[in-house]
């Protein structure tokens, strides 16, 4: 499993943009792609400015998939639109816990 991190430098007036847009559309665009896990967006608690989308797929190869995708080529110059500025950073996923019931 791998794990994207989108960091995003939103200006001050586009992050409910940003959030609408993720929620409304992104989020659910991406979610409905083959080998899709989980994906996250997050907000810098000491810098509101800085969004991180936490992106999971099954595989490189998944997650480039979708980056190839008609429907991520359409969302992204929207996505381009509301940050003045982004970095990318891949993780391979070693171990995970999550909470129980």
């Amino acid at each position: 499993m791998i794990e994207r991190h989108v960091t995003l430098n939103v200006p001050p007036d586009r992050g409910g943009d940003l959030e609408l847009l993720f929620d409304s559309e992104y989020a659910i665009a991406m979610s409905q792609q083959p080998g899709f896990v989980s994906v996250s967006l997050l907000r810098e608690n000491d810098n509101p400015q800085r969004y991180t989308m936490a992106i999971r797929f099954e595989s490189e190869d998944a997650a480039a998939a979708w980056r190839a995708s008609q429907v991520h080529k359409a969302l992204s110059p929207r996505l381009k639109e509301v940050h003045c500025g982004s970095e990318v950073t891949v993780h391979t996923v070693l171990s995970h816990v999550a909470s129980t019931p």
